[in-house]
């Protein structure tokens, strides 16, 4: 089997199990988020008292933080009440930052876990050798007063990834690569493992943005075998109480593709859809309004630290904004510490509540009619940040960076 059936199978109470199969299976974590107070009413419609699992249950005050509207601010009121009800303590309120960075900074994400949050991107926590995966609200429910749910055994690809990117390559533009070569739709309910030399000396931030992008290949979940790079990132954290599963030797993958991140340049998702992929040096030059440093993508302490050594003691473009949030309150603190945040500001960058903010198009940055931005996010469909007369290009955070000094897209490599 391969270490995701090996998760499916332990969960699921079993010793083996195949492709297609139908499992029932333990979730060892459970998030939801303020977008889905439909949660608690289906929990309340299926007649369900009491959650089974109160403290595997995690509450994210994250698309909304903090409030912008009455209803918003309403939807966090009824979890709080919610939560406080049921005795469950793990409330990340608006001041944590995003569900997917708060579970990593806290040690909650490990290997071997079956970890299910109401957030298409949580096949992020793949990064760490966990069985991750989005759920709706009617299925949260269900996990809350069961504590399990039904899942399909999803076939495999496996994607190597080899050789050593140029200066100004990150993971975000290899995946982009790799998402307009194949398709949004190639991995549709798929398991998407990545292996090879190059992820192998990736760090933790950089395999978690690979990971998390693999939702726009349509995949159900994503794989990184666990190593002693993912092992110290877990030790500083004090995470324990975990078992790493790995794929027993001749596993018969349903598609096996092979990169070469040698060769592959910084990269751009154009308007308006992720697989609609381009070399960056094809863009240069068009006009931006705002640059968008942030999300469950581009939010984390190193995509920081290369934005804020790419504007340091010099000033974004005039009529541009440049908009920074952290993803967690831990990434704010250490940008803070190591003196990032004075630098990025100074340039004339504007810090945001950590957050989703502008990602999904609710609050804190939205896009007029007619305006640009180039963003470090993983999304750029129409409305996606705003207006859905807005036009949305996808990049790595140097390029982003880049592109709010210069008012335009801008080639990170020279500033690095």
């Amino acid at each position: 089997m391969h270490a995701l059936e090996k998760i499916l199978a332990k969960k699921s109470g079993r010793d083996v199990v195949q492709t297609g199969e139908i499992v029932n299976c333990a979730v060892d974590l459970a998030g939801i988020n303020d977008l889905y107070l439909q949660t608690v009413r289906s929990f309340r419609e299926i007649n369900a008292k009491r959650m089974v699992n109160p403290g595997q249950v995690v509450m994210f005050m994250d698309h909304y933080a903090p409030a912008s509207t009455i209803t918003q601010a309403d939807n966090q009121k009824q979890f709080r009440e919610f939560f406080r009800e049921q005795n469950a303590e793990l409330v990340m309120d608006v001041n944590e930052g995003v569900c997917h960075q708060v579970l990593a900074d806290k040690g909650f994400s490990k290997p071997g876990q079956l970890i299910v949050i109401t957030d298409s991107h949580t096949t992020t926590h793949g990064a760490f050798g966990a069985f991750s995966t989005g759920v709706g609200a009617t299925d949260m429910a269900t996990i809350l007063a069961t504590g399990k749910l039904w899942f399909r055994v999803p076939e495999i690809i496996r994607i190597t990834i080899s050789g050593k990117p140029s200066p100004g390559v990150y993971a975000k533009d290899i995946i982009l690569h790799i998402i307009g070569r194949l398709g949004a739709d190639h991995a549709v309910y798929k398991g998407v493992e990545f292996a090879g030399e190059t992820v192998s000396f990736w760090s933790v931030s950089e395999r978690m943005a690979l990971c998390n992008m693999t939702t726009e290949m349509g995949a159900k979940c994503s794989y990184i075998q666990p190593d002693g790079i993912t092992e110290a990132f877990l030790r500083e954290r004090g995470a324990t109480h975990y078992e790493i599963m790995r794929t027993d030797a001749g596993f018969c993958y349903a598609e096996e593709l092979h990169f070469d991140a040698s060769g592959i340049p910084p990269q751009l998702a154009a308007p308006s859809s992720v697989d609609n992929v381009f070399p960056l040096a094809g863009h240069l030059g068009r006009r931006i309004d705002q640059a968008y440093l942030g999300s469950c993508t581009g939010g984390r302490l190193e995509d920081i630290a290369v934005a804020a050594s790419i504007v340091k003691g010099r000033e974004i473009a005039r009529e541009t904004r440049f908009l920074v949030v952290p993803a967690s309150r831990k990434t704010l603190l250490d940008a803070m510490e190591k003196g990032y945040v004075r630098d990025l500001v100074n340039a004339g960058a504007t810090l945001v509540t950590p957050s989703c903010a502008a990602c999904l198009g609710t609050h804190q940055g939205l896009l007029a009619p007619g305006e640009v931005c180039i963003s470090a996010t993983n999304r750029n469909f129409p409305g996606r940040m705003g207006s859905t007369e807005a036009d949305i290009y996808l990049a790595s955070p140097a390029t982003v960076a880049a592109s709010a000094l210069e008012g335009a897209i801008a080639d990170p490599s020279a500033y690095l």
